[in-house]
């Protein structure tokens, strides 16, 4: 898809979202199920059900996918997604590339060894590899905006406001 192409695909959204703000709000939603006697959630992605367990250093046996590794692998397709975009509205020229994400984390505080551990990641780093003829400022503008525009991304160096609860069902 050329710029072209994707302002013309994206334009009658802005201008509805511009006249009509209520919609451009969506509720996003991940469903997982349990069952009895195995250690797992299985969580449906939309085009199949991922079975995610315990990382293998907090006594998982590896067969079952880690939710930081998830994590993680959303950072990874929302960054990559959004760099795509942002370089297609620029008319950027990207041939193809890689996108990582690493996080390090302490498995100490999730198994609540000590209060001072903190539960979950440190820091997270995302990093991309481009093959492109594209110029250094181009591509530090193509950065800062992937930043700006990625939800992940966004949502982890924010702090959204988060809930849980509890529906007991009948027995």
């Amino acid at each position: 898809m050329d710029r072209a192409q994707f302002k013309a695909l994206q334009a009658p959204l802005k201008i509805q979202y511009r006249d009509h703000p209520s919609l451009s709000k969506v509720t996003l939603s991940a469903k997982g199920t349990l069952e009895e006697g195995r250690m797992i959630c299985k969580v449906e992605t939309g085009k199949k059900v991922i079975e995610a367990g315990l990382h293998q250093k907090t006594g998982g046996d590896g067969l079952a996918i880690c939710s930081g590794d998830m994590l993680l692998e959303a950072l990874v397709a929302c960054a990559g997604v959004t760099l795509k975009a942002v370089a297609t509205s620029m008319g950027l020229q990207i041939k193809d590339g890689t996108v990582k994400a690493e996080g390090d984390l302490d498995f100490a505080g999730t198994l609540g060894i000590s209060n001072e551990i903190p539960v979950g990641f440190s820091e997270i780093r995302l990093s991309f590899e481009l093959s492109t003829d594209e110029n250094k400022e181009q591509l530090e503008t193509l950065l800062k905006l992937t930043e700006r525009y990625c939800v992940v991304y966004q949502t982890l160096r924010g702090v959204p406001k988060l809930s849980s609860f509890f529906r007991v069902i009948g027995n």
